[in-house]
């Protein structure tokens, strides 16, 4: 996906359907994890159910105290709030107007029963809105005749269908694009409440569904007479999707893969990174499985699945699969646990978010630690993170959400290692360590277009290898560091070329590749891939790597460079408006720490509380090294380190 180059378009497109632009995934789907306090409540996760209509997707992920809290509850706007069907059961739908209590233009509310409420209890909802190319819901009452067409608002040729009969008891019936590996999958029927294989049933009238209609049997569980019934329609797209921020993005494909004979890696390629990952093998007594990065998908760490076939908790129990930038693989572990050998695996997989934030507060915060977890908050899911007391000497946490429960520092070369604090699983924040501190800080980011992106991969040995990303343009400051073996934190600055490079954890000067190691093989990033040499510290064959990539983003966020001039005052323009709230600063012509400066702990007109992301050493406030600017900051040279004449410095500042 290619990224806008002006202010006003990225605005436009950030604004998604209100301003009449293409769709961002962030307006027609949610996971949201909560929870439960027993109180009334809203469920605030942008997506306007009220004016657009869809489906509501509850699971509870911890256990619940009655029979029943712990079933997949399904809301639709075509039923009413008041109504909802279990997808691990046969029961026809039950009517409450205590648990969803209403659908709403940013989300929808809840009351206060334990289904989805249970105080303590924590659950995970997924919401699918009505839109073209992406989900519709059909209601009909059956009337018993075979070739039945039920028309439908999708715009496109249905990938998956699941249908409920919603008066009587009977099973869930899915229809599926990859059902039979592909062929004449209208004459084929999976059972979502159910682990049987698929079954070569006239359900469909062994008819194919198009763009306008589905075809039903004269079957009690699709078309009785005297029943109603539901269908949630997903669509697939495959180039013409039509969504993002320039109107060209696929965001849901319905596919399938086949395991293969041994237990290898087996990579899915959508084309883009996903978020959520619904899958059912065909064979007898195999659970059907939903994974979502919210809850936790770490590359090379164990998985949270939810079982939409069963009131099963949510279990945490192998590295199964990992999300990729261009789809997703099914791991050995995976292989061996869930498939085997030679099974075809029906999906349906929605991308990670599309839209390009409009300001710095979406995407980017500082927070001292609560007395309640997350321990640090912000106003958005996190992706990436680092922490650590301000006061005295320690090391720099640091963990994102493809590492969940594993951390790394900054300062240090140390391989990543096990921290059950380590976590991501939380709407607005990170970590599960508590107590009220403001002696610990975090510093927390959230991945989007055009302003970062975190890239988890394993190495090849192979130079010149080439590297997926999502960040929509090329990353001008680059990061990457070897997570299973000690390794330094390897920078790549776009202001200084692809012919030096840095370290975050040393304060040594840059290193021109004539004297040092040809890393990113001379090669400068592109706005979807980066490259690398088949060294140790960025590409060995079989080593674990993850890479932060971050860029210049109108009135958010700028990399950028200059020559010291030896003078005070000195304002480096970011292109800002109400000045930066952070700062990171390094001298590469000569050593010099990785200065940390943030608004938080205060950028003032006098002596500035610094950190250094290289060092343990507990904050000093002992000089004006900077001062605030309303378009950036301002650099002082009283004390030196930052505008040293005929020194070259590199800054990070967000907005």
């Amino acid at each position: 996906m290619s990224m806008i180059g002006s202010n006003d378009k990225l605005k436009q497109a950030a604004a998604g359907a209100a301003g009449g632009e293409a769709l961002n995934v962030e307006d027609v789907f949610s996971t949201y994890v909560y929870t439960g306090d027993a109180s009334a409540r809203s469920i605030t996760n942008g997506i306007d159910l009220a004016g657009e209509g869809g489906l509501v997707w509850s699971k509870s992920r911890s256990s619940g105290v009655g029979v029943g809290d712990n079933y997949h509850q399904l809301y639709d706007t075509e039923r009413g709030s008041d109504k909802y069907i279990f997808s691990n059961a046969t029961n026809a739908e039950v009517t409450s107007s205590l648990l969803l209590t209403s659908f709403n233009s940013d989300g929808y509310s809840i009351g206060t029963r334990n289904g989805n409420n249970q105080s303590g209890q924590d659950y995970a909802s997924w919401t699918f809105r009505k839109a073209p190319k992406f989900f519709d819901v059909q209601t009909w009452s059956g009337d018993g005749v075979a070739g039945r067409e039920i028309s439908h608002n999708l715009g496109s040729v249905p990938g998956c269908i699941m249908i409920k009969q919603t008066t009587g008891t009977n099973n869930w019936i899915v229809y599926h694009r990859g059902a039979n590996g592909g062929t004449n999958p209208e004459q084929y029927n999976l059972y979502l409440n159910l682990t049987a294989a698929q079954e070569d049933f006239i359900l469909f009238d062994d008819t194919a569904p198009t763009a306008t209609n589905f075809t039903v049997g004269g079957y009690a569980s699709v078309n009785g007479s005297g029943h109603n019934y539901v269908a949630y329609l997903f669509a697939h797209n495959d180039g013409d999707g039509g969504f993002g921020p320039d109107g060209d993005a696929d965001i849901i494909k319905c596919g399938s893969f086949n395991s293969g004979g041994s237990a290898a890696y087996v990579d899915v390629d959508l084309g883009w990174e996903p978020q959520y990952i619904l899958w059912k093998t065909n064979q007898n007594g195999v659970n059907w499985y939903v994974w979502d990065t919210m809850r936790g998908i770490p590359t090379d760490g164990n998985d949270a699945a939810l079982f939409p076939n069963t009131s099963g908790l949510e279990s945490v129990a192998g590295n199964y699969i990992d999300v990729t930038s261009t789809g997703f693989r099914l791991t050995p572990a995976g292989w061996n646990g869930l498939i085997g050998p030679n099974y075809d695996t029906v999906y349906i997989a929605i991308r990670r978010g599309t839209k390009v934030p409009e300001s710095a507060t979406e995407v980017f915060d500082v927070s001292t630690r609560n007395a309640s977890e997350p321990a640090y908050t912000s106003g958005f899911p996190v992706d990436f993170a680092f922490a650590r007391a301000k006061n005295i000497a320690n090391n720099w946490d640091t963990g994102s959400r493809l590492q969940q429960g594993k951390r790394m520092f900054t300062n240090l070369t140390n391989a990543e290692a096990s921290n059950s604090n380590m976590m991501f699983d939380y709407q607005d924040g990170w970590s599960a360590g508590t107590g009220a501190s403001t002696e610990y800080l975090s510093w927390m980011w959230k991945r989007a277009p055009g302003f970062f992106d975190v890239v988890a991969y394993t190495g090849n040995g192979v130079a010149g290898r080439t590297v997926s990303h999502n960040l929509g343009v090329a990353p001008e400051l680059l990061i990457v560091k070897h997570r299973n073996n000690a390794g330094g934190w390897l920078t790549y600055a776009e202001p200084r070329g692809i012919s030096k490079y840095l370290f975050i954890n040393s304060s040594a000067a840059e290193t021109d590749v004539s004297s040092g190691y040809d890393f990113f093989y001379s090669t400068v990033p592109t706005a979807t891939e980066f490259t690398v040499n088949s060294g140790y510290g960025i590409n060995s064959s079989g080593n674990q790597f993850i890479a932060y990539l971050f860029a210049s983003l109108p009135g958010i966020s700028k990399v950028g460079s200059y020559s010291g001039d030896g003078t005070d005052g000195r304002v480096v323009d970011c292109g800002f408006s109400s000045g930066a709230r952070f700062i990171l600063h390094k001298c590469t012509s000569h050593a010099g720490n990785w200065f940390l400066f943030d608004s938080e702990r205060g950028i003032v007109a006098g002596n500035d509380p610094r950190l250094w992301l290289n060092a343990t050493d507990a904050e000093v406030t002992n000089g004006d090294f900077i001062d605030p600017h309303s378009s950036g900051f301002i650099v002082n040279n009283t004390y030196g380190d930052l505008n040293d004449t005929g020194r070259d410095y590199i800054f990070y500042a967000i907005a």
